[in-house]
């Protein structure tokens, strides 16, 4: 027999997961305008084909014409560990693994530490869905240009060094940008 208690603590069964599932729920990233991937005035004297990183501004430029690049948003190396210079991308990979380099874990052995073996490729893995490899006189430089599991981060200057994108940014870049492509970054 159902009497009132019985009911109350029941409803309140059905209830109360829906109430935790609702707490889990998580406001979902917006990217600023300013950084979504489009075509702005770049008067330069670089040829067609060129990456360009302006740190500074967080932006990474696509040369188009001599007045014109396809731009993105990005997120950039903290004080002390970015890089500038010119480089080439020899080489170009979907879904790549992921190993903190040397100085990375030196530097901060608790985060870095338990991925000194290395990250298998996938959504979780810190360089995203592509990854583009920076070397110079045939020499890795260990920086690259890659996704990011942390959208947030765009804008800012946050990595160990990298040129961050969104996933989806760097997959259209990845398919604009053929091996050889030289990569200015200022």
């Amino acid at each position: 027999m159902i009497n009132r208690r019985s009911a109350m603590f029941g409803l309140a069964a059905v209830l109360a997961p829906q109430g935790a599932f609702a707490a889990k729920v998580q406001k979902k990233f917006v990217l600023d305008a300013k950084y979504q991937p489009q075509t702005v005035d770049f008067p330069n004297s670089y040829s067609v084909g060129t990456v360009v990183v302006d740190p500074g501004n967080r932006y990474l430029y696509l040369v188009e014409t001599g007045t014109s690049a396809r731009r993105y948003g990005v997120g950039v190396g903290k004080a002390g560990l970015a890089w500038s210079g010119t480089a080439q991308v020899a080489r170009k990979a979907k879904w790549p693994s992921w190993m903190p380099t040397a100085n990375m874990i030196k530097r901060d052995p608790a985060k870095y530490g338990k991925y000194a073996n290395g990250v298998e490729g996938g959504p979780s893995n810190p360089l995203g869905a592509r990854a583009l490899y920076l070397y110079r006189n045939g020499r890795d430089t260990y920086y690259r240009i890659h996704g990011t599991t942390e959208p947030w981060t765009i804008g800012q200057a946050v990595s160990n060094g990298c040129i961050r994108m969104l996933n989806d940014h760097v997959t259209d870049l990845y398919d604009r940008v053929p091996i050889g492509t030289t990569v200015v970054v200022l």
